[in-house]
């Protein structure tokens, strides 16, 4: 099967149990797990110094694996981006690895994709990923109910992301859809990017922010009020950046609360006011972000969007397909 390299580039593991179980059932799958040596250290926040991680990522790129996956998100990588090897890294993607994570490796796949064009893949992390609880371990941090095991479709996702075979992938837009003028819709050669909406935002100005025109721009968040999400939003509508996509895709935006201030404003109100300022179209319901489904994205990739009636189908094609530069 596979050679899967596990290294720590952003926060410290705080759930060792989750890392054991996420390195156990991909061995449990047939692959071959290598672990950096520095993948469970910690220093303040952080998986090690930034020393410590940059070497890890140097590790990962050297290492010749078919997957360099993260072992979990946090924060710590926007810190490491003018010092980060993107040549090496650049490639080992070419050499065929194939690098993945999500939430705050976010700003590695966009800096990357600035720097080199190099396509990365916006997916699991091993612990939230792979490392779910099973049925003998039902109560997770906070005394939440955690999920028997890894999401099937998740699993089916990076089981086709191992042997080549992704092609694409496709959801049903939510009942809010139907009311879209969408039928016959197409974005054809639109490099597909994106991430975390925080972090995202966070890299415009910068260098490390790609600047893509005609593209899928796709976007999730967590533990961001509907407020908070509009105003990051709003930033990316006044720089320009979301009138020089050809649509816009949200995945899920989870884990906030609401409160009896804010009298009806809800995120359904934000896609709303975001609907009404942008002449392309804002599509939701994307199977991807902090949670157990999601899908396997080609961040910088070039894809076709299709949709009819309220089916949605994003499709790429070979995974070594032609990068967005």
């Amino acid at each position: 099967m596979a050679h899967i390299y596990i290294y720590s580039p952003s926060g410290a593991v705080r759930d060792r149990g989750a890392f054991r179980r996420g390195v156990k059932r991909l061995q449990s799958l047939g692959h071959e797990v290598e672990i950096d040596a520095a993948a469970l250290d910690s220093w303040q926040r952080f998986a090690g110094d930034d020393a410590t991680r940059l070497a890890a990522i140097g590790r990962a790129a050297a290492s010749g694996a078919d997957v360099a996956l993260i072992s979990r998100g946090g924060f710590g990588i926007a810190r490491l981006l003018p010092d980060l090897p993107y040549r090496q890294i650049a490639k080992a993607v070419e050499k065929g690895t194939r690098f993945v994570g999500f939430s705050d490796f976010t700003a590695f796949q966009l800096a990357l994709l600035a720097k080199t064009g190099a396509v990365t893949w916006a997916g699991p992390a091993l612990c939230e990923g792979f490392g779910t609880g099973d049925s003998s371990n039902k109560a997770g941090e906070g005394g939440k109910s955690e999920p028997d095991g890894p999401d099937d479709i998740m699993l089916a996702c990076f089981d086709d992301l191992i042997h080549g075979i992704g092609e694409g992938t496709g959801w049903r837009l939510p009942a809010d859809s139907a009311k879209l003028s969408l039928k016959g819709f197409k974005a054809r050669q639109a490099p597909l990017w994106g991430g975390n909406l925080a972090v995202l935002t966070s890299l415009l100005g910068t260098p490390y922010f790609p600047d893509i025109k005609k593209g899928v721009l796709f976007l999730e968040d967590v533990g961001e009020h509907p407020y908070r999400i509009e105003r990051m939003l709003s930033q990316l509508l006044l720089s320009g950046v979301l009138a020089r996509q050809q649509a816009i895709v949200l995945g899920q935006f989870t884990d906030y609360t609401l409160s009896s201030h804010d009298k009806g404003y809800s995120l359904a109100k934000v896609v709303e006011w975001l609907r009404g300022h942008v002449k392309v179209p804002v599509l939701t319901g994307l199977p991807f972000g902090h949670v157990p489904t999601k899908v396997l994205l080609p961040v910088g990739l070039k894809v076709e969007l299709l949709l009819e009636d309220r089916e949605a189908l994003l499709l790429w094609g070979h995974v070594h397909g032609d990068h967005a530069h």
